[in-house]
Protein backbone atom coordinates (compact mmCIF):
# COMPACT_ATOMS: atom_id res chain seq x y z
CA UNK A 1 0.00 0.00 0.00
CA UNK A 2 2.37 2.62 1.03
CA UNK A 3 4.73 1.45 -2.43
CA UNK A 4 0.87 2.34 -4.02
CA UNK A 5 0.43 5.72 -2.35
CA UNK A 6 4.34 6.47 -3.71
CA UNK A 7 3.08 5.60 -7.07
CA UNK A 8 0.18 7.50 -7.09
CA UNK A 9 1.94 10.63 -5.77
CA UNK A 10 5.36 10.37 -8.03
CA UNK A 11 2.98 10.01 -11.60
CA UNK A 12 0.96 13.28 -9.97
CA UNK A 13 4.48 14.67 -9.42
CA UNK A 14 5.80 13.45 -12.98
CA UNK A 15 2.94 14.85 -14.63
CA UNK A 16 3.84 18.24 -13.38
CA UNK A 17 7.39 17.71 -14.01
CA UNK A 18 7.26 16.48 -17.55
CA UNK A 19 4.62 19.28 -18.33
CA UNK A 20 7.57 22.00 -18.84
CA UNK A 21 9.52 19.54 -21.29
CA UNK A 22 6.79 19.27 -23.79
CA UNK A 23 7.00 22.35 -25.47
CA UNK A 24 11.45 21.54 -25.86
CA UNK A 25 12.34 19.39 -28.40
CA UNK A 26 12.06 15.44 -26.53
CA UNK A 27 15.29 14.63 -28.60
CA UNK A 28 17.54 17.23 -26.68
CA UNK A 29 17.14 16.04 -23.24
CA UNK A 30 14.76 13.00 -22.64
CA UNK A 31 12.04 14.04 -20.66
CA UNK A 32 11.56 10.32 -19.76
CA UNK A 33 14.36 11.22 -17.02
CA UNK A 34 12.48 13.87 -15.60
CA UNK A 35 10.22 11.35 -13.72
CA UNK A 36 13.45 9.34 -12.91
CA UNK A 37 15.32 12.08 -11.12
CA UNK A 38 11.95 14.01 -10.66
CA UNK A 39 10.37 11.54 -8.29
CA UNK A 40 12.99 9.04 -7.49
CA UNK A 41 13.72 11.11 -4.16
CA UNK A 42 9.89 10.32 -3.57
CA UNK A 43 10.96 6.84 -2.42
CA UNK A 44 10.60 6.01 0.89
CA UNK A 45 14.38 5.65 1.87
CA UNK A 46 16.50 5.21 -1.45
CA UNK A 47 20.16 4.28 -1.01
CA UNK A 48 22.23 7.31 -2.23
CA UNK A 49 24.76 6.84 -4.23
CA UNK A 50 27.77 9.26 -4.49
CA UNK A 51 29.43 10.47 -7.78
CA UNK A 52 33.04 9.12 -8.87
CA UNK A 53 34.85 11.16 -11.41
CA UNK A 54 37.17 9.44 -13.56
CA UNK A 55 40.55 11.20 -12.84
CA UNK A 56 42.62 9.35 -15.55
CA UNK A 57 40.31 10.32 -17.68
CA UNK A 58 40.92 13.55 -19.00
CA UNK A 59 44.49 12.80 -19.83
CA UNK A 60 42.50 10.25 -22.81
CA UNK A 61 40.81 12.98 -23.54
CA UNK A 62 37.81 11.21 -22.24
CA UNK A 63 35.35 14.49 -21.32
CA UNK A 64 32.25 15.28 -21.32
CA UNK A 65 30.45 17.85 -24.15
CA UNK A 66 31.97 20.80 -22.39
CA UNK A 67 35.84 18.93 -21.66
CA UNK A 68 35.01 18.12 -17.76
CA UNK A 69 35.86 14.62 -16.45
CA UNK A 70 33.11 12.06 -16.92
CA UNK A 71 32.09 10.21 -13.52
CA UNK A 72 29.57 7.08 -12.62
CA UNK A 73 28.28 6.18 -9.13
CA UNK A 74 29.20 2.65 -7.45
CA UNK A 75 28.07 0.60 -4.72
CA UNK A 76 30.37 -2.22 -3.37
CA UNK A 77 29.11 -5.77 -3.59
CA UNK A 78 29.62 -7.82 -1.01
CA UNK A 79 28.73 -12.05 0.14
CA UNK A 80 27.90 -14.13 -2.69
CA UNK A 81 27.61 -10.45 -5.08
CA UNK A 82 31.09 -9.64 -4.33
CA UNK A 83 32.63 -10.49 -7.04
CA UNK A 84 29.73 -9.52 -9.51
CA UNK A 85 29.16 -6.54 -11.50
CA UNK A 86 26.08 -4.87 -12.89
CA UNK A 87 27.08 -1.39 -15.62
CA UNK A 88 24.26 0.16 -15.80
CA UNK A 89 24.68 2.25 -18.72
CA UNK A 90 22.34 6.33 -18.14
CA UNK A 91 20.00 7.00 -20.77
CA UNK A 92 18.74 10.98 -21.98
CA UNK A 93 18.55 11.53 -25.53
CA UNK A 94 20.66 12.46 -27.97
CA UNK A 95 22.39 16.02 -29.54
CA UNK A 96 22.32 16.35 -33.07
CA UNK A 97 23.32 19.91 -34.04
CA UNK A 98 25.72 22.14 -32.85
CA UNK A 99 22.80 24.36 -31.17
CA UNK A 100 21.45 21.28 -29.00
CA UNK A 101 24.96 20.44 -28.37
CA UNK A 102 25.77 23.30 -27.02
CA UNK A 103 22.52 23.86 -25.14
CA UNK A 104 22.98 20.16 -23.52
CA UNK A 105 26.53 20.86 -22.43
CA UNK A 106 24.75 23.19 -19.87
CA UNK A 107 23.34 20.31 -18.27
CA UNK A 108 23.88 17.29 -16.31
CA UNK A 109 23.44 15.40 -19.75
CA UNK A 110 26.60 17.26 -21.02
CA UNK A 111 29.28 18.50 -17.86
CA UNK A 112 29.84 16.90 -14.60
CA UNK A 113 29.52 20.30 -13.25
CA UNK A 114 25.77 20.16 -13.31
CA UNK A 115 25.55 16.26 -12.29
CA UNK A 116 24.03 15.50 -9.08
CA UNK A 117 26.36 14.36 -6.20
CA UNK A 118 24.05 11.28 -5.07
CA UNK A 119 21.62 9.72 -7.24
CA UNK A 120 19.21 7.14 -6.07
CA UNK A 121 19.43 3.80 -6.47
CA UNK A 122 16.35 2.06 -7.18
CA UNK A 123 14.66 -0.92 -9.11
CA UNK A 124 17.53 -3.17 -10.86
CA UNK A 125 20.24 -0.90 -8.82
CA UNK A 126 18.38 -1.17 -5.15
CA UNK A 127 20.67 -2.97 -2.78
CA UNK A 128 17.45 -4.48 -0.63
CA UNK A 129 16.84 -8.45 -1.77
CA UNK A 130 12.63 -7.82 -1.32
CA UNK A 131 13.24 -4.83 -4.11
CA UNK A 132 15.59 -6.60 -6.31
CA UNK A 133 16.26 -10.04 -5.71
CA UNK A 134 19.20 -10.72 -8.09
CA UNK A 135 21.57 -8.54 -8.56
CA UNK A 136 20.75 -6.41 -5.03
CA UNK A 137 24.59 -7.84 -3.67
CA UNK A 138 26.31 -6.99 -6.83
CA UNK A 139 28.62 -4.30 -7.16
CA UNK A 140 26.33 -1.61 -8.95
CA UNK A 141 27.37 0.83 -11.12
CA UNK A 142 25.54 3.78 -13.41
CA UNK A 143 28.04 5.40 -15.59
CA UNK A 144 26.76 8.70 -16.33
CA UNK A 145 25.93 10.05 -20.03
CA UNK A 146 27.49 13.72 -20.79
CA UNK A 147 27.94 13.32 -24.61
CA UNK A 148 25.08 12.93 -26.33
CA UNK A 149 25.91 9.82 -29.02
CA UNK A 150 24.99 6.97 -26.46
CA UNK A 151 29.01 6.58 -25.97
CA UNK A 152 30.08 6.38 -28.90
CA UNK A 153 31.04 9.62 -30.77
CA UNK A 154 34.68 10.63 -31.41
CA UNK A 155 35.65 14.23 -32.83
CA UNK A 156 35.22 17.46 -31.68
CA UNK A 157 33.96 21.15 -32.53
CA UNK A 158 36.61 23.49 -31.26
CA UNK A 159 34.44 26.60 -33.17
CA UNK A 160 31.43 25.57 -30.76
CA UNK A 161 34.01 24.43 -27.73
CA UNK A 162 32.34 20.96 -28.11
CA UNK A 163 33.95 17.41 -26.85
CA UNK A 164 31.99 14.58 -28.69
CA UNK A 165 34.19 11.65 -26.35
CA UNK A 166 31.56 8.67 -25.96
CA UNK A 167 33.39 6.35 -26.87
CA UNK A 168 36.39 7.37 -25.23
CA UNK A 169 34.26 7.66 -21.90
CA UNK A 170 33.36 4.29 -22.16
CA UNK A 171 37.00 2.77 -22.76
CA UNK A 172 37.71 5.01 -20.20
CA UNK A 173 35.40 3.92 -17.54
CA UNK A 174 35.43 0.70 -18.06
CA UNK A 175 39.73 1.15 -17.58
CA UNK A 176 39.31 2.59 -14.55
CA UNK A 177 36.16 0.01 -13.13
CA UNK A 178 38.41 -3.28 -14.02
CA UNK A 179 41.31 -1.60 -11.85
CA UNK A 180 39.34 -1.49 -8.96
CA UNK A 181 37.99 -4.95 -9.03
CA UNK A 182 36.06 -5.50 -12.32
CA UNK A 183 38.57 -7.66 -13.68
CA UNK A 184 38.34 -10.63 -11.27
CA UNK A 185 34.54 -10.42 -12.08
CA UNK A 186 32.73 -14.23 -12.29
CA UNK A 187 29.77 -12.73 -13.33
CA UNK A 188 28.89 -9.34 -15.60
CA UNK A 189 26.15 -7.79 -16.80
CA UNK A 190 25.59 -4.50 -19.10
CA UNK A 191 22.61 -2.36 -18.99
CA UNK A 192 20.89 0.59 -19.58
CA UNK A 193 17.78 2.61 -20.20
CA UNK A 194 16.77 4.55 -23.56
CA UNK A 195 19.73 6.26 -24.88
CA UNK A 196 21.43 4.09 -22.67
CA UNK A 197 20.00 1.23 -23.70
CA UNK A 198 21.03 1.61 -27.52
CA UNK A 199 24.31 1.96 -25.90
CA UNK A 200 24.06 -1.54 -23.77
CA UNK A 201 23.38 -2.84 -27.49
CA UNK A 202 26.48 -0.80 -29.39
CA UNK A 203 29.04 -2.24 -26.84
CA UNK A 204 27.82 -5.05 -25.51
CA UNK A 205 30.78 -7.51 -27.66
CA UNK A 206 32.89 -5.04 -26.69
CA UNK A 207 31.94 -5.69 -23.04
CA UNK A 208 32.05 -9.33 -23.31
CA UNK A 209 35.75 -9.24 -24.73
CA UNK A 210 36.51 -7.42 -21.83
CA UNK A 211 36.45 -10.62 -19.41
CA UNK A 212 37.89 -14.39 -19.70
CA UNK A 213 35.48 -16.74 -21.55
CA UNK A 214 35.44 -18.29 -18.07
CA UNK A 215 33.16 -15.17 -17.08
CA UNK A 216 29.59 -15.46 -17.39
CA UNK A 217 28.79 -11.92 -19.22
CA UNK A 218 25.00 -11.27 -20.75
CA UNK A 219 24.08 -7.57 -21.83
CA UNK A 220 20.18 -6.12 -21.43
CA UNK A 221 18.84 -3.50 -23.51
CA UNK A 222 15.91 -1.52 -21.39
CA UNK A 223 13.44 0.84 -23.82
CA UNK A 224 16.78 0.70 -25.91
CA UNK A 225 14.76 -1.00 -29.21
CA UNK A 226 14.77 2.35 -31.50
CA UNK A 227 12.73 1.93 -34.65
CA UNK A 228 12.98 2.90 -38.05
CA UNK A 229 9.71 4.28 -38.23
CA UNK A 230 7.54 6.13 -40.25
CA UNK A 231 6.23 9.36 -38.65
CA UNK A 232 2.40 10.36 -38.80
CA UNK A 233 3.28 12.69 -41.92
CA UNK A 234 4.77 9.72 -43.68
CA UNK A 235 8.29 11.17 -43.00
CA UNK A 236 11.44 9.64 -40.88
CA UNK A 237 11.89 11.74 -37.98
CA UNK A 238 14.27 10.02 -35.73
CA UNK A 239 16.28 8.57 -38.54
CA UNK A 240 16.82 12.37 -39.60
CA UNK A 241 17.55 12.99 -36.03
CA UNK A 242 20.00 9.70 -35.77
CA UNK A 243 21.76 11.31 -39.49
CA UNK A 244 23.01 14.01 -37.56
CA UNK A 245 24.50 12.65 -34.66
CA UNK A 246 25.92 10.16 -36.20
CA UNK A 247 27.52 12.75 -38.39
CA UNK A 248 28.35 15.82 -35.87
CA UNK A 249 30.00 12.98 -33.46
CA UNK A 250 32.34 10.73 -35.36
CA UNK A 251 30.35 7.83 -34.75
CA UNK A 252 30.52 5.93 -37.63
CA UNK A 253 34.26 5.25 -36.89
CA UNK A 254 32.68 3.14 -33.62
CA UNK A 255 29.91 1.75 -35.38
CA UNK A 256 29.88 -2.59 -35.92
CA UNK A 257 32.03 -3.07 -38.84
CA UNK A 258 29.38 -6.02 -39.76
CA UNK A 259 26.79 -3.44 -40.23
CA UNK A 260 28.89 -0.81 -41.92
CA UNK A 261 30.40 -3.12 -44.46
CA UNK A 262 26.47 -3.27 -45.66
CA UNK A 263 24.51 -0.60 -44.70
CA UNK A 264 25.01 3.41 -44.29
CA UNK A 265 26.03 4.58 -40.70
CA UNK A 266 22.85 6.33 -39.62
CA UNK A 267 21.35 2.26 -40.43
CA UNK A 268 23.89 0.99 -38.53
CA UNK A 269 22.50 3.60 -35.00
CA UNK A 270 19.60 1.88 -35.18
CA UNK A 271 19.20 -1.63 -32.76
CA UNK A 272 17.24 -3.49 -35.10
CA UNK A 273 19.76 -3.78 -37.97
CA UNK A 274 22.44 -4.82 -35.19
CA UNK A 275 20.65 -7.07 -32.64
CA UNK A 276 20.97 -10.37 -34.95
CA UNK A 277 24.72 -9.88 -35.48
CA UNK A 278 25.42 -9.34 -31.71
CA UNK A 279 27.20 -12.51 -30.30
CA UNK A 280 26.96 -11.91 -26.43
CA UNK A 281 23.83 -12.93 -25.09
CA UNK A 282 21.47 -10.31 -25.06
CA UNK A 283 18.09 -9.84 -23.33
CA UNK A 284 15.78 -7.06 -24.81
CA UNK A 285 13.13 -5.48 -22.56
CA UNK A 286 10.84 -2.67 -24.16
CA UNK A 287 7.47 -1.08 -24.01
CA UNK A 288 5.43 -2.35 -27.38
CA UNK A 289 3.83 1.26 -27.43
CA UNK A 290 7.22 3.02 -26.41
CA UNK A 291 6.37 6.32 -24.98
CA UNK A 292 9.29 8.22 -26.06
CA UNK A 293 9.28 7.31 -29.50
CA UNK A 294 5.21 7.95 -29.60
CA UNK A 295 6.31 11.86 -28.46
CA UNK A 296 9.32 11.67 -30.79
CA UNK A 297 9.61 9.59 -33.44
CA UNK A 298 6.26 8.35 -34.18
CA UNK A 299 3.96 11.64 -33.57
CA UNK A 300 6.45 14.50 -32.41
CA UNK A 301 4.54 18.09 -32.85
CA UNK A 302 6.61 18.82 -36.06
CA UNK A 303 5.12 15.60 -37.84
CA UNK A 304 1.39 17.00 -36.43
CA UNK A 305 1.20 20.53 -37.19
CA UNK A 306 -2.41 20.80 -36.53
CA UNK A 307 -2.18 18.95 -33.89
CA UNK A 308 -4.69 16.06 -34.73
CA UNK A 309 -2.16 13.70 -32.67
CA UNK A 310 -1.91 15.92 -29.22
CA UNK A 311 -4.27 14.74 -26.90
CA UNK A 312 -3.11 10.82 -28.28
CA UNK A 313 0.60 11.04 -27.73
CA UNK A 314 0.13 12.57 -24.25
CA UNK A 315 -2.50 9.99 -22.68
CA UNK A 316 -3.52 6.83 -24.96
CA UNK A 317 -6.87 6.52 -23.73
CA UNK A 318 -7.72 9.60 -25.72
CA UNK A 319 -6.69 8.31 -28.62
CA UNK A 320 -9.21 7.65 -31.97
CA UNK A 321 -9.86 3.98 -33.33
CA UNK A 322 -7.70 5.19 -36.81
CA UNK A 323 -4.60 6.14 -34.03
CA UNK A 324 -4.48 3.51 -32.43
CA UNK A 325 -4.14 1.15 -35.48
CA UNK A 326 -1.43 2.94 -36.19
CA UNK A 327 0.69 2.46 -32.85
CA UNK A 328 -1.02 -1.09 -33.23
CA UNK A 329 1.23 -1.47 -36.97
CA UNK A 330 4.25 0.35 -34.99
CA UNK A 331 4.25 -3.09 -32.35
CA UNK A 332 4.02 -4.96 -35.47
CA UNK A 333 6.66 -3.14 -36.61
CA UNK A 334 8.65 -3.96 -33.38
CA UNK A 335 7.64 -7.72 -33.49
CA UNK A 336 8.70 -8.19 -36.99
CA UNK A 337 12.61 -6.51 -35.98
CA UNK A 338 12.97 -9.19 -33.25
CA UNK A 339 12.19 -12.06 -34.93
CA UNK A 340 15.66 -13.23 -36.69
CA UNK A 341 16.99 -12.08 -32.56
CA UNK A 342 14.57 -14.03 -30.95
CA UNK A 343 15.16 -17.60 -32.51
CA UNK A 344 18.77 -17.95 -30.82
CA UNK A 345 18.11 -19.37 -27.50
CA UNK A 346 20.44 -17.72 -25.83
CA UNK A 347 18.94 -14.25 -26.20
CA UNK A 348 15.66 -13.20 -23.99
CA UNK A 349 12.79 -10.44 -24.70
CA UNK A 350 10.16 -9.23 -22.79
CA UNK A 351 7.66 -7.07 -24.66
CA UNK A 352 4.82 -5.56 -22.75
CA UNK A 353 2.04 -3.62 -24.34
CA UNK A 354 1.84 -1.12 -22.57
CA UNK A 355 2.55 3.02 -22.67
CA UNK A 356 6.12 3.46 -20.95
CA UNK A 357 9.90 3.67 -21.29
CA UNK A 358 12.40 2.98 -19.21
CA UNK A 359 11.22 -0.03 -16.85
CA UNK A 360 14.45 -1.45 -14.99
CA UNK A 361 15.11 1.10 -12.60
CA UNK A 362 11.61 2.67 -11.55
CA UNK A 363 10.91 0.55 -8.24
CA UNK A 364 6.78 0.32 -8.91
CA UNK A 365 7.51 -1.35 -12.80
CA UNK A 366 10.91 -3.26 -11.67
CA UNK A 367 10.01 -5.04 -8.35
CA UNK A 368 7.19 -4.18 -6.62
CA UNK A 369 3.45 -6.06 -5.29
CA UNK A 370 2.13 -4.55 -8.53
CA UNK A 371 4.74 -4.67 -11.57
CA UNK A 372 3.87 -5.08 -15.06
CA UNK A 373 3.52 -9.24 -15.75
CA UNK A 374 3.18 -11.28 -18.40
CA UNK A 375 2.28 -14.44 -17.95
CA UNK A 376 2.20 -14.04 -14.01
CA UNK A 377 6.21 -13.00 -14.43
CA UNK A 378 7.59 -9.55 -13.71
CA UNK A 379 10.35 -8.12 -14.98
CA UNK A 380 12.97 -8.59 -12.21
CA UNK A 381 12.11 -12.40 -12.25
CA UNK A 382 11.88 -12.58 -16.02
CA UNK A 383 15.67 -10.88 -16.47
CA UNK A 384 16.86 -12.77 -13.50
CA UNK A 385 15.78 -15.92 -14.98
CA UNK A 386 17.09 -15.50 -18.48
CA UNK A 387 20.50 -14.10 -16.55
CA UNK A 388 20.95 -17.17 -14.56
CA UNK A 389 19.70 -20.01 -17.08
CA UNK A 390 16.92 -20.72 -14.74
CA UNK A 391 14.53 -20.78 -17.79
CA UNK A 392 14.24 -19.19 -21.36
CA UNK A 393 12.22 -16.10 -21.37
CA UNK A 394 10.85 -15.22 -24.75
CA UNK A 395 7.28 -12.87 -23.54
CA UNK A 396 5.49 -11.16 -25.35
CA UNK A 397 1.89 -9.86 -24.87
CA UNK A 398 -0.47 -10.03 -26.50
CA UNK A 399 -1.74 -6.45 -28.36
CA UNK A 400 -3.18 -3.55 -26.24
CA UNK A 401 -5.65 -3.53 -24.35
CA UNK A 402 -5.19 -6.83 -23.37
CA UNK A 403 -2.73 -6.28 -20.20
CA UNK A 404 -3.91 -4.91 -17.14
CA UNK A 405 -0.63 -4.71 -15.54
CA UNK A 406 0.75 -1.95 -17.29
CA UNK A 407 1.89 1.35 -15.57
CA UNK A 408 1.18 3.31 -18.15
CA UNK A 409 2.54 6.73 -18.45
CA UNK A 410 -0.08 9.54 -19.14
CA UNK A 411 1.34 13.36 -19.70
CA UNK A 412 -0.46 16.81 -18.95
Amino acid sequence: MKLFCVGVFAAFVFCKVVTGFLDFNETELSFIEAYEYGVSKLNYNPLMVGLTLIPSAGAQGAVCLDGTLPGYHWHRGYGSGANSWLIQLEGGGWCNNIRTCVYRKKTRRGSSTYMEKQIPFTGILSEKAEENPDFFNWNRVKLRYCDGASFTGDSENKAAQLQFRGQRIWLAAMEDLMSKGMRYAKQALLSGCSAGGLAAILHCDEFRNLFPRTTKVKCLSDAGLFLDAIDVSGGHTLRSLYSGVVGLQGVQHNLPRICTNHLDPTSCFFPQNLISHIQTPLFILNAAYDSWQIQSSIAPPSADPHGYWHDCRLNHAKCSASQIRFLQGFRTQMLNAIKGFSMSRQNGLFINSCFAHCQTERQDTWFADDSPEIRNKPIAIAVGDWYFDRAGVRSIDCPYPCDKTCHNLVFR
